[in-house]
């Protein structure tokens, strides 16, 4: 194992030296989580000293602890005894963890992460969809109808267009009952939410084509087609991605 130095958290996307009011134990945190995840710290190195990160940060030996728990507890580093705090392979973190996934995406250059994401939302969802097309009343069916129709209604709103997305999947995934599923498909999207680039630039067809493939899972459900409707939305998830993907090297 090799020690770091704190000159590896020199990093300019890194808020070292903050101001009194910043000083507290998230924005530590969120530096530290945020040089493991860019690979500033590999796994299998150790932290600095406790003394020199908390001359670093300018903070407490206290909010280094509590720091420190916090990266335990998201899967980040561990304590190895008679050496320090090591950082973990990348197999241990916990990437559904709010802050681990939201520097995953903030540091997301190529645009990797964002593209799992995609994949990861449209298997998890396709599987709802099956269940919903499975097994549904006619309030359920009712629902959904109601929910498309506001898409149609607000298309040349694009604010209210994709509120009303969100919402049709939503429902969707409420109804499908499975619910972790839904939670880490909830989790996925709404970290990916706080990001510009996961809207990218859909065109001026997207709307029109999210309409008609949001009904082609409205149908298939309907029908009771349950591998209709899995296929329909995954292909939808699939493809509106990649109608809003900007290429990595316009993405910012």
């Amino acid at each position: 194992m090799t020690s770091l130095n704190t000159s590896a958290l020199a990093d300019p996307r890194l808020g070292a030296r903050r101001g009194p009011a910043e000083r507290l134990g998230v924005g530590v945190v969120h530096d530290l989580v945020t040089a493991i995840v860019t690979g500033s710290v590999q796994p299998g190195e150790l932290l600095p000293k406790e003394s020199e990160l908390c001359d670093h940060f300018g903070v407490s030996r206290t909010v280094i602890r509590e720091s420190m728990k916090r990266l335990e507890e998201k899967g980040l580093v561990q304590v190895v005894q008679g050496r320090g705090t090591e950082v973990t392979d990348p197999s241990e973190w916990n990437v559904l963890d709010r802050v681990v996934l939201s520097s995953m995406i903030e540091n997301d250059d190529e645009l990797g992460i964002l593209d799992e994401l995609a994949v990861v939302r449209a298997q998890l969802e396709s599987v709802m969809a099956a269940g919903v097309a499975r097994e549904h009343d006619d309030d359920d069916l009712a629902a959904l109808v109601e929910a498309h129709d506001a898409l149609v209604a607000v298309r040349d709103q694009p604010e209210a267009f994709a509120a009303a997305d969100v919402e049709f999947h939503a429902r969707l995934m409420a109804i499908s009952g499975n619910q972790l599923a839904r939670g880490i498909a909830r989790t996925l999207t709404q970290r990916a939410r706080d990001y510009s680039r996961f809207y990218g630039a859909p065109g001026p067809e997207a709307h029109t084509l999210t309409i008609d493939e949001h009904r082609g899972v409205l149908d298939a459900i309907a029908a009771g087609d349950a591998e209709t409707a899995s296929r329909e939305m995954s292909e939808h998830i699939t493809r509106a991605w990649e109608r809003r993907r900007i290429p990595a090297r316009a993405a910012d």
